[in-house]
């Protein structure tokens, strides 16, 4: 389908108007792998939308690491990464910036649509970000599941990534409200795949106890960060995607490698700005 039929798809979908669709000058281009390089003749591309845990990263941002950043390497060749992950976005205004409608013009049938948002859609203060659980954030993530499916393109939902927060007790404490249960709630009802990061995440967090997941977590000598990761944490939780994308039955096991295998920090690289 042309460019202007698809915005116009969108722009129809999203209820927006057809200029705030289609707004490709305002959104930058994703970063592409297909395990190596480039998405070019991949068999199918998977993209991800979502926030800055997932987005790629810039060198001026080093050691910060976005999970996209390692999603490639625990896929064959032939399934591309697009990562249109972008810091601070929600649900809504992902959507709002035109960023939905740019995955829409490039998005092509059989390929995956990666949802994840949460982690600013709980911003109450930021009426261009908040969404409510059980209202606005699930017509925004039913935008993208609907879009996608628009192209005969495949959703899939996952649950906020959880931040790294502990009680007293030594217990690892959920952070995102009732975000987690509303996107389950729609994935059983509209039928979309779902991989339930923050449960996974969670239960790895609290294996691993307080202190040894500031090894994970983007805590440097100038900053403690306990919601973006560094590279030990981005393929940590780029792992639980793939794995949780195989036993979801999205991916098949010819389409998933090195879940088992150790994967050097070294292979992080953080291109010189966007």
């Amino acid at each position: 389908m042309a460019a202007p039929a698809r915005r116009r798809v969108v722009a129809a979908l999203a209820g927006l108007p057809l200029a705030a669709a289609a707004a490709p000058t305002a959104v930058a281009s994703p970063a592409v792998s297909d395990s190596s390089a480039s998405s070019e003749g991949a068999r199918r591309v998977l993209h991800i939308a979502g926030d800055s845990t997932a987005a790629q990263k810039y060198a001026d941002a080093a050691p910060e690491t976005g999970w996209g950043m390692a999603l490639p390497f625990f896929l064959h060749r032939g399934i591309g990464v697009a990562n249109h992950a972008v810091n601070g976005r929600s649900s809504k205004s992902f959507v709002d910036e035109g960023r939905l409608a740019e995955i829409l013009a490039r998005i092509q049938p059989g390929d995956l649509l990666l949802i994840q948002f949460g982690h600013n859609d709980a911003k109450s203060a930021d009426p261009a970000r908040h969404t409510e659980p059980w209202s606005t954030y699930q017509e925004y993530l039913r935008l993208c599941v609907a879009g996608a499916r628009a192209y005969r393109a495949h959703p899939v939902l996952a649950t906020s990534v959880e931040r790294r927060r502990f009680d007293e007790a030594g217990h690892a404490l959920p952070t995102h409200g009732d975000y987690p249960a509303a996107m389950r709630a729609l994935a059983e009802r509209e039928g979309v795949p779902l991989l339930d990061v923050q449960a996974l995440s969670i239960a790895v967090w609290q294996r691993l106890g307080a202190e040894e997941t500031k090894r994970y977590f983007n805590w440097t000598e100038t900053e403690q960060d306990n919601t973006h990761f560094n590279p030990p944490g981005a393929i940590a939780v780029a792992r639980l995607v793939a794995a949780e994308l195989l036993h979801r039955r999205v991916l098949a096991p010819s389409d998933v490698r090195r879940l088992d295998e150790d994967i050097p920090e070294s292979w992080i690289t953080w291109p010189d700005g966007a």
